[in-house]
Formats: structure tokens, C-alpha cells, sequence
């Protein structure tokens, strides 16, 4: 499955640990990311991740523009709640499509762990027939 990651400057720690403690889940997966903060996971990680735009140069529009065109499974996106301008721009913009194309998102790290817990499992593999649909 294709995971697309997002944090913001407040979150790129908390982030990195996520990604530290779920390695082993992550790492059977395909993830990019805007370029700051796949910059922090692989090199606190060691995982394969194809770094995007920074995010205030186009890699919000990127995952965006993947979501759209059924590219992306999961986001996990970690914003700064105290950030509003974030919060009424980039992220609602990327929540909607994720909506809009039935991707599962999380916004913080309890919904990311339930979601990294259920891909695990293989309780997203939903996903994979929603792309073969849409490629027929």
C-alpha cells in the first residue's frame, strides 16, 4: 500500500518516533512524504521513502494530486493545531479529498496508530479493489 506522510515543524518529532516505533509496519510499504519530513524518518529510520516537494513548495499539492488520482491508501497527516492558518488551508483541503476518495487519514498519533494497527491486520485492504475498479 502506498502511505503518503505529512507533519508540520511542531510535529516532525512526534512524527519520527511514530515512524521509529512502527518501522517494521512501515517498512513492508510504499511511502513518500514532503521532502523535510522524509528527510527526518529516513534518516531516524533507515526506511525507503520517495521525498516529495516541501510542503510550501508544492508537496501538499503532490499528495493531494496522488489522493485524486487513486495513488495514496493512507495519509498520515500530523498539523499543528495551534497553526489555524494550516488548519483552514493545506489540511482541510487534504481531509476533504481524503473524504471525497475514501482515504483513510490520520491527524494525530492515536488514529495513526489504530490505522498502521488495521493495515497491519489487513483490515485496509479495501483499498486494492477500489483501485482495480477504478482502473477498469
Amino acid at each position: 500500500m502506498e502511505i503518503a506522510i505529512i507533519s508540520s515543524d511542531a510535529k516532525k518529532p512526534l512524527m519520527t518516533e511514530f515512524c521509529m516505533a512502527y518501522c517494521g509496519i512501515l517498512s513492508r510499504h510504499q511511502l513518500c512524504a514532503t521532502a523535510i519530513t522524509a528527510k527526518y524518518i529516513s534518516e531516524s529510520t533507515g526506511l525507503k521513502i520517495e521525498k516529495l516537494l516541501t510542503g510550501a513548495r508544492g508537496g501538499s499539492d503532490q499528495i493531494a494530486s496522488r489522493i485524486t488520482y487513486n495513488e495514496v491508501d493512507l495519509l498520515i497527516y500530523f498539523g499543528d493545531p495551534n497553526n489555524e492558518e494550516e488548519y483552514s488551508g493545506i489540511m482541510m483541503n487534504l481531509i476533504r479529498l481524503c473524504d471525497m476518495y475514501n482515504v483513510p487519514i490520520a491527524t494525530n498519533i492515536a488514529t495513526a496508530e489504530a490505522l498502521i494497527f488495521a493495515l497491519e491486520r489487513g483490515d485496509l485492504d479495501w483499498r486494492e479493489n477500489i483501485k482495480k475498479e477504478k482502473r477498469q
